[in-house]
């Protein structure tokens, strides 16, 4: 690359040009520097604004005690479920349109849309349904004590019922990344964070003409701004800012377009599954040590989701690359795609291993006040960010097999670190040796790291190359 390229006036017309949505740039074609920076500016922008979510509502939700970080931290567990649902079902819809646009061919990518939205609205009434019933039931089964339970059964039965509006964000989003227009998806996120900052303290503890409504306030602020967010997706579905353009016949059920996208989808939402119910798992575990132990590991999954899904962003990145390269017949410009960006994420979590190490205590002081909470909360920060510059390149290798339409290689890679590894390490560590809840914090580490090595091991065999969509 040309110095004038990597010079910063360069530089800044491209995240200008990121930015502003207003680029039909061919990802196929071109440096793959460039593809990658229009790609991952508004994705990695978009993640960060999802993580705001969990960062502003446990600050806020907080200074209510640790009992109402426990509901939270036990509702936002179960909701990993709903949220691999969601992701699979993503990661299905974005190989589909990214292969559709690679191809040149726009209608059947619309069409793929249209389908989507389908899927998404029956998979949110069913969960709708189990969170208006069980709603208490899920809370005792995640192992919260009975005023946990009195606490909470109203923020959890607000977070199922209105599932709607996660899938809607998730699916819609991958509509638009797939279709390389990013920046759509940003903004939607945008406005749902800037609604849920101001609206959470307002519900949570009743300010002006507002009722106090505690921890259920979270509930009814986050909702709403991610109701408002998805709203805004459907609307820009129209197709006067993207290359998506969807129209009333698109919505007519395609059952082969349906089946097509369920199946490259389930090996996604196995893929994530696996991993999710491993996290659930996980905290059960921390759980037997008490609300102060899971108050901690909440507060610091919260901030490492914060970090992690940045990096996301740049994975969500790859799989566009991938997706539109392989579609227009370029296996090796995906491939180079995928080493590229995998360098980015690898010094950005790198760096954020040394922040976390340095300034644990000070970040979960920012949370909690109580002593416990505290020790348990800067362990978890500490020993699980030993293990992120294996994270940083995992996650990208995982989303170009995604990328590419093979959904279960990870799938059979998450089940063999999580399952087979993860939990029984973490049993292990956490109830057979004097590390206790540290021993949970480490085998996310291990498990982890391993991974990443198995992942780049099959990856570098070239077999995704091959898959047909």
């Amino acid at each position: 690359m040309s110095q004038k390229t990597l010079s910063k006036p360069s530089l800044w017309k491209l995240f200008k040009q990121a930015l502003s949505g207003n680029t039909k740039h061919d990802f196929t074609k071109g440096p793959i520097g460039t593809a990658a920076f229009l790609l991952a500016i508004p994705m990695v922008l978009e993640m960060a604004m999802e993580s705001i979510f969990a960062v502003v509502d446990i600050f806020f939700v907080s200074s209510l005690g640790f009992e109402a970080v426990t509901v939270v931290g036990l509702t936002e567990a179960v909701l990993t479920l709903l949220e691999a649902i969601a992701i699979g079902l993503s990661m299905g819809v974005t190989a589909l349109i990214a292969r559709r646009i690679g191809e040149g061919d726009v209608e059947k990518a619309n069409i793929v849309a249209g389908q989507a939205l389908w899927i998404g609205l029956i998979v949110a009434l069913i969960v709708a349904a189990i969170g208006f019933n069980f709603a208490e039931d899920i809370l005792r089964l995640m192992g919260a004590e009975q005023d946990v339970v009195l606490l909470g059964k109203d923020y959890t039965t607000i977070m199922l019922c209105s599932s709607i509006t996660i899938l809607y964000l998730f699916l819609i989003s991958a509509i638009f990344r797939g279709a390389g227009d990013p920046t759509i998806a940003m903004r939607a996120l945008l406005l749902a964070n800037g609604l849920n900052i101001v609206l959470d303290p307002i519900l949570i503890f009743g300010i002006g003409p507002a009722p106090e409504m505690g921890v259920t306030g979270a509930a009814v602020a986050t909702n709403i701004g991610r109701g408002l967010g998805a709203l805004y997706l459907l609307y820009q579905l129209r197709g006067q800012a993207s290359r998506i353009q969807l129209q009333w016949q698109h919505l007519r059920p395609a059952f082969d377009v349906i089946k097509s996208l369920v199946k490259i989808s389930m090996g996604g939402i196995l893929q994530f599954l696996i991993a999710t119910a491993s996290w659930v798992i996980l905290i059960r575990i921390v759980s037997s040590y008490g609300s102060a132990a899971v108050a901690g590991y909440t507060i610091a999954l919260r901030v490492i989701i914060f970090t992690i899904l940045p990096a996301w962003g740049l994975s969500n990145a790859v799989a566009t690359l991938v997706g539109q390269n392989m579609g227009a017949g370029q296996p090796e410009r995906a491939e180079q795609s995928v080493w590229k960006v995998a360098r980015y994420n690898l010094c950005f979590m790198l760096f954020v291993a040394v922040i976390f190490n340095i300034f644990a205590e000070q970040i979960i002081r920012l949370f909690s006040i109580d002593q416990d909470v505290i020790e348990y909360g800067v362990n978890c920060l500490r020993y699980v960010s030993y293990g992120y510059g294996f994270f940083a390149i995992g996650m990208i290798v995982i989303q170009a097999f995604n990328g590419a339409g093979d959904t279960i290689t990870p799938t059979k890679i998450n089940f063999f670190c999580y399952w087979m590894l993860q939990i029984p390490l973490a049993y292990y560590l956490a109830t057979m040796t004097p590390l206790d809840a540290i021993g949970v914090f480490w085998a996310i580490t291990v498990a982890e790291s391993l991974l990443a090595v198995v992942g780049v091991l099959i990856f570098r065999r070239g077999t995704w190359k091959m898959k047909a969509l």
